[in-house]
């Protein structure tokens, strides 16, 4: 793998990782707080980020989670063929 994928990997693990804690967080807030509807825009746009990010990346490097696993990928299981996270797959 080059180090131009290899970056473009990274920012998109990075952009994933730190989306996801702002929605388990946000999520959070919301259970204590449902009308905040500041926190509800938050959340909305937030979910929306990561799954265009979950999207692109599945796309590029294989799926992160079972929902962006398309119909070719979950009959082949290619993605089990990359590096796990120990093997610096993430």
């Amino acid at each position: 793998m080059n180090g131009c994928n290899m970056k473009s990997r990274e920012m998109l693990m990075k952009t994933i990782n730190e989306v996801s804690f702002a929605v388990n967080d946000i999520q959070l807030y919301l259970d204590t707080h449902p009308e905040d509807e500041k926190a509800l825009a938050f959340y909305r746009d937030h979910v929306k980020i990561r799954k265009e990010a979950l999207k692109e990346y599945a796309a590029r490097f294989g799926p992160l989670t079972i929902d962006t696993a398309d119909d070719n990928c979950s009959r082949s299981w290619e993605w089990v063929l990359q590096p796990w996270p120990w093997e610096g797959g993430c």
